[in-house]
């Protein structure tokens, strides 16, 4: 690639989304070769123009940004792949990875990276935003405190996590009321949660997930 704006593709199911990124690009002078609304088109796109950019949303009808990176990598062709995307999961994550997708940036702070992104990757380096990353370290951190609970602070935990009452636990786990008091405290203190009303009920409900 030289020093001109590199060509870019976009691809977004949703429509003021679409709309918000193609101005920004347009206003930018960057040099949009199309959009689409779907896997299908944005696929389509990338194999008729063969930009040197698709920035694709990672959730699409007919084909998601990581089953397009998979075809584009198997027919080898060479469009770096950008994907945006409001998931913090740390499997898609990696997925895109391995992938060498070259681009992963979230979507509520898509339009303060993207320039930057899109500058990185058409010099050929991978740009994973720092956002995501920040991200993925606080959930590792969490998991790791997880891993402190008992397993008694476990299950009580899913319990709450099911909006069971206190009373409830207490009787389902054959122990006393005041024994379940004491578990909560316990976790609260190991999870480093808030001592708020409610604070614990909140983070079950959040982090359910990671309790299964």
């Amino acid at each position: 690639m030289n020093n001109s704006k590199p060509s870019i593709i976009i691809a977004d199911d949703h429509p003021l989304l679409l709309k918000g990124l193609s101005d920004f690009l347009l206003e930018k002078g960057y040099n949009l070769l199309g959009s689409g609304t779907d896997g299908r088109e944005a696929y389509n796109l990338i194999t008729q123009k063969k930009p040197d950019i698709a920035i694709l949303d990672i959730q699409m009808p007919y084909m998601s940004g990581i089953e397009i990176a998979q075809q584009c990598k198997g027919a080898n062709i060479s469009t770096k792949i950008v994907l945006i995307t409001l998931h913090k999961e740390k499997e898609l994550y990696q997925k895109a990875k391995e992938l060498n997708i070259f681009g992963y940036i979230l979507k509520e702070f898509a339009l303060e990276e993207i320039e930057n992104c899109i500058k990185t990757v058409k010099e050929g380096s991978p740009f994973f935003s720092e956002k995501i990353k920040e991200f993925i370290g606080v959930v590792q951190a969490e998991v790791s405190e997880l891993d402190t609970l008992t397993p008694s602070e476990k299950k009580i935990l899913k319990l709450i996590a099911q909006d069971k009452t206190n009373k409830e636990i207490a009787s389902q786990l054959f122990i006393s009321y005041r024994t379940v008091e004491k578990h909560r405290s316990n976790i609260i203190t190991k999870l480093k949660i808030e001592p708020k009303t409610n604070s614990l009920l909140i983070w079950a409900k959040e982090h359910h997930d990671k309790l299964l």
